[in-house]
């Protein structure tokens, strides 16, 4: 999941372009300013011959230079000021504007990578991942009902298949469309093929959309990158970025829950995982053949009490979808 030097450079190059976009931007607008309001032009051209007088004096040894220009400066912005608003500008209109404020289209923020700069990383590596092909066939657009039962009630239910799903989806969209705010943390429960990871790379289409940083691992994907940053069997800065992301970004998607092998190791670092992202106020949606009572035996107690309490739980009912979809191909 980290980025390689061609990578990086990709996301640098795309950063340097927005500058030189921004540079381009705000001379055109400056220019434009200067065109209709002339006395803005003369303003910023006292402002400079101003500064080039202080830095004279100062060399001089004027020791009050700067003072005075510091007074000048505020006086002659006022005056700017009140020319641009009076032509119906904002009064940031000739400054750098940027794409993020943040980082100022740098990419870093206090020495850090900003959350700009993840959301390209994430960008990137889902354009050249399956995930992406995944989400353009998966997602709430080609999402069809006709493969539940819309006649005979569901016991348990009260209602259909059909009716029931139609609940779940409008629940699904509510809760991509206000993520974070609306609750974080979703636990899809169901036997094979009733549409878990459908719904969840739903979700994940749409968070992707808006930017958010989403990783998508199986089960035994994750807990293999857990166990070679755990044990270095692995280069050290790579797995220490791939396990950074795990746990930092804003939403992780865990699929098929239960289908890796299964010991003490895995149960800790599951815990840890879920217990670690609570604790970040990051979202995470797991999928999952098992039932809640399953959980509870293949991992531990402290597992599924900390699923329990700070997940929505979504049971789905039904028939295996892939192999309704196989047997009506076989019969057209």
């Amino acid at each position: 999941m980290g980025l390689n030097n061609s990578q990086y450079n990709q996301v640098m190059r795309e950063y340097e372009e927005q500058q030189l976009e921004n540079r381009y931007e705000q001379q055109r607008r400056v220019m434009e300013v200067y065109e209709r309001v002339p006395q803005i032009r003369a303003l910023d051209e006292e402002i400079r011959n101003q500064g080039a007088k202080s830095a004279r004096m100062a060399l001089k040894g004027d020791e009050n230079a700067g003072e005075r220009f510091r007074e000048n400066l505020a006086d002659l912005r006022e005056q700017k000021q009140v020319l641009l608003a009076a032509a119906g500008y904002p009064l940031d209109y000739m400054d750098m504007q940027y794409r993020c404020p943040a980082c100022k289209d740098t990419g870093y923020e206090g020495g850090k990578r900003c959350r700009c700069f993840e959301q390209a990383r994430t960008r990137i590596l889902y354009a050249q991942s399956n995930i992406q092909q995944v989400l353009e066939r998966e997602n709430f657009q080609t999402l069809s009902y006709k493969w539940y039962d819309g006649e005979q009630k569901l016991e348990r239910l009260g209602m259909t298949e059909l009716d029931y799903m139609k609940i779940l989806v409008g629940k699904c969209k509510e809760f991509a469309a206000g993520f974070p705010q609306n609750g974080r943390n979703l636990l899809f429960t169901g036997s094979t093929g009733v549409g878990k990871t459908f719904l969840t790379n739903c979700i994940a289409k749409e968070l992707i959309d808006r930017y958010l940083s989403v990783i998508y691992l199986t089960s035994q994907d994750l807990f293999e990158l857990l166990s070679r940053y755990k044990f270095g069997r692995d280069f050290q800065e790579d797995s220490e970025e791939a396990f950074r992301h795990v746990l930092e970004c804003e939403m992780l998607i865990i699929d098929d829950l239960g289908t890796e092998v299964n010991n003490t190791f895995v149960s800790s670092q599951l815990f840890y995982c879920i217990n670690e992202r609570i604790l970040r106020q990051k979202g995470t949606i797991i999928s999952t053949n098992l039932s809640v009572g399953a959980l509870q035996d293949m991992y531990s107690d402290r597992v599924t009490s900390r699923i329990m309490s700070h997940y929505a739980v979504i049971p789905l009912y039904g028939g295996d979808i892939r192999m309704k979809k196989k047997n009506f191909r076989g019969l057209t």
